[in-house]
């Protein structure tokens, strides 16, 4: 039997950059109109930048490939610089030669919240389905904006934000946390587990003891990343910090 999640580890953030994003320009060349499930945050700015290499140095061609974003605040347009969509444009779609009707975003400032969740389940479904999921981890364990619960959502759904979450995204809202909108949309868990392959990014220290719980702690909503060790092909693609709690054998 295969251990999921898998665990790679690497000298640096700037390694496991290259790696995956290789691992994404294979995928496409392989099939050129792939969908790709994608994060916000920090960590996967490496990343982007790493792609955005690639594209411009003719390694990598977007133009037919698909892409969906796990999550959007809510409650603020989709011009609004601090959200995802901003970001996504700053940081990557501006950069490479997809195209903008094929990447997808969840509509923050949508009146009727429930119904833009099930257009985005719908819209995942017609494009049949997410080939390639790339997640971060939130310091609590959250994935997608995915919060620590009693329970999980397993589709598309609004979610309201812990403090921590709410502290993390304060930099997209030029520093002031109470700033940050205190709802979200999201892709559920059953969504994210659907995609054929998962790969989740984790670096620096302070996500050590979290990546720690997901691959030897037992499946929990306290903990929503541990649901990865229900996937048949995920892997964790970790720097040496966020690594150090792991043993040799995990």
């Amino acid at each position: 039997m295969i251990r999921s999640p898998r665990v790679a580890v690497f000298a640096d953030a700037a390694a496991v950059a290259r790696s995956l994003a290789r691992r994404v320009a294979d995928a496409i060349r392989a099939k050129p109109t792939l969908v790709l499930g994608l994060p916000t945050g920090r960590t996967p700015l490496a990343l982007y930048a790493e792609l955005s290499r690639l594209h411009e140095a003719g390694e990598i061609d977007f133009s037919r490939v698909t892409t969906f974003n796990l999550d959007e605040f809510y409650g603020i347009p989709s011009d609004h610089p601090g959200s995802y969509r901003s970001f996504m444009r700053t940081h990557f779609f501006g950069r490479v030669n997809i195209d903008p009707a094929r990447t997808h975003l969840l509509d923050g400032s949508a009146a009727d919240a429930a119904a833009e969740c099930e257009r985005y389940e719908r819209a995942i479904e017609d494009a049949g389905g997410i080939a390639l999921q790339i997640l971060g981890i939130g310091t609590n364990g959250h994935i997608g904006f995915n919060e620590p619960a009693p329970e999980l959502e397993a589709r598309t759904h609004r979610v309201t934000l812990k403090p921590e979450t709410r502290r993390s995204n304060a930099a997209l809202f030029g520093g002031r946390e109470e700033d940050v909108p205190r709802e979200a949309l999201s892709m559920g868990m059953g969504t994210i587990l659907q995609a054929r392959a998962v790969v989740l990014l984790a670096t620096g220290a302070p996500k050590a003891a979290c990546v720690e719980r997901v691959v030897n702690g037992p499946i929990t909503t306290a903990l929503p990343a541990s649901f990865l060790q229900l996937h048949p092909d995920a892997v964790l693609m970790l720097d040496e910090p966020a690594a150090a709690r792991l043993t040799p054998n995990s």
